[in-house]
């Protein structure tokens, strides 16, 4: 009975030890192996997830699930047992630790070969750079945009030198006595205009001002000079009681103005040239010719049209002008400036109502002449005939013209209008 008891025991005592040795044999050699593959891949980058830590976390899971599986049914365990060593259950691990590796190796052989060795015979030197063609193509661009922008600045001084409107300048200053800042206006205006050829409309120009103040010296002034520096041809002195002195001509008037202003603005154009223009004593034309005038002064004309000069001298707003400066002697000389602004919107509205071509004109105000001034219109006009000046006897002569007297100033009713007949007497 022992014998058979014994017997039926001693086969079930071999098959219980490996019930139980078998799952902790495997805990224990899958350790070992995590332990080991953790030692080798402490030098190597793996992925996040793919960190040795995760790794052991789930063959430890697997493990324990298997081990639990082979305590409920140990019909399987020789099967398992068998076959849980087998590579399959690890090729997820091992594709990670040879692409880790294999990574690793490029990463080595990329940082060898950035290593440059030279000749011990030769000398290093350090790559030369290449130079971009399209930098040279910038700096030829930057360098033709300059010389465009110095030869344009040339032209203008060629332009300006051509008309010589430093000589102008200094000659008006030297013989327009009292109007210097209607000179300096007007000097003004014609180097901003003839500095280039090109514009978009003509430069109209008034002269407003009392008689004998100097308006009719100023165009006598531009047109001798203009005819200095240019062909006479190019210059045309209007007096409308000379070349238009009846109303009943005015047809034939137009006419004729409109031919010559055609003809020479044509003829300019051909030698790059602008016309000057002087039209005296406005006040007289008619309204006909007025409005055959203007037709030249607007903007949508060819292009000859608008290359040209016009200068309107007239007794308009001379009224005006004198009550201004009466009003106003004791304004200093720093606010001349102002006085001309206030003056403007005097006479501008004056002019436009008149007639509409005032609207593209540059008003220029001419005021009332001080007794030193007159003074010096004798001085100028006896040197000119040839007189001795005298200064006692100029003063003397300067006496017998009116003033109006205010602020303790004189200013003479009629300018400088009567120097010449007094200096003619003598």
């Amino acid at each position: 009975m022992d014998g058979s008891q014994s017997s039926t025991e001693s086969p079930m005592a071999p098959k219980k030890i490996s019930l139980l040795s078998s799952p902790m044999r495997a805990v224990i050699r899958l350790r070992r192996k995590v332990q080991f593959l953790k030692k080798n891949r402490l030098h190597l980058n793996l992925p996040r997830e793919h960190s040795p830590e995760l790794v052991q976390t789930r063959l430890l899971q697997r493990q324990i699930s298997l081990s639990q599986t082979n305590l409920y049914n140990p019909s399987m365990s020789l099967f398992n047992q068998a076959t849980f060593a087998n590579s399959q259950y690890f090729t997820f691990d091992t594709s990670v630790d040879q692409s880790a590796l294999n990574k690793y190796k490029r990463k080595k052989s990329r940082r060898k070969s950035r290593v440059v060795l030279y000749p011990e015979s030769s000398k290093k030197y350090l790559p030369a750079e290449q130079k971009s063609k399209a930098k040279r193509c910038l700096l030829l661009l930057i360098g033709i945009i300059c010389f465009q922008i110095l030869n344009a600045i040339e032209n203008l001084d060629d332009n300006l030198q051509k008309y010589d409107l430093d000589g102008l300048e200094k000659t008006m200053h030297r013989e327009v006595f009292g109007q210097k800042v209607a000179v300096d206006r007007i000097m003004e205006l014609l180097n901003e205009y003839l500095a280039t050829h090109i514009h978009n409309k003509p430069l109209v120009i008034s002269f407003n001002g009392p008689p004998g103040v100097g308006k009719s010296h100023v165009g006598w002034l531009l047109a001798k000079h203009f005819r200095s520096v240019m062909d006479n041809d190019f210059v045309l002195q209007y007096f409308v009681m000379h070349h238009c002195p009846n109303k009943e001509a005015t047809p034939a008037c137009q006419l004729d103005l409109s031919e010559k202003i055609s003809e020479m603005v044509t003829r300019a154009e051909i030698e790059e040239k602008i016309p000057l223009f002087i039209l005296d004593e406005v006040e007289l034309m008619s309204p006909v010719l007025l409005d055959t005038l203007s037709r030249f002064f607007q903007p949508n004309q060819t292009n000859e049209f608008l290359n040209a000069i016009y200068i309107l001298i007239s007794n308009i707003g001379g009224s005006e002008i004198t009550t201004f400066v009466l009003q106003n002697v004791s304004t200093d000389l720093l606010h001349q400036q102002r006085k001309r602004e206030e003056l403007l919107y005097i006479i501008q509205p004056i002019l436009i109502h008149l007639h509409p071509l005032w609207k593209s004109a540059d008003i220029i105000p001419f005021g009332l002449l001080e007794k030193s001034h007159v003074i010096n219109c004798f001085l100028e006009e006896m040197m000119r005939e040839g007189l001795y000046p005298d200064q006692s006897h100029i003063e003397n002569l300067a006496s017998q013209l009116s003033y109006y007297t205010t602020g303790g100033r004189e200013y003479a009713i009629t300018g400088c209008k009567q120097v010449g007949a007094k200096v003619n007497v003598l």
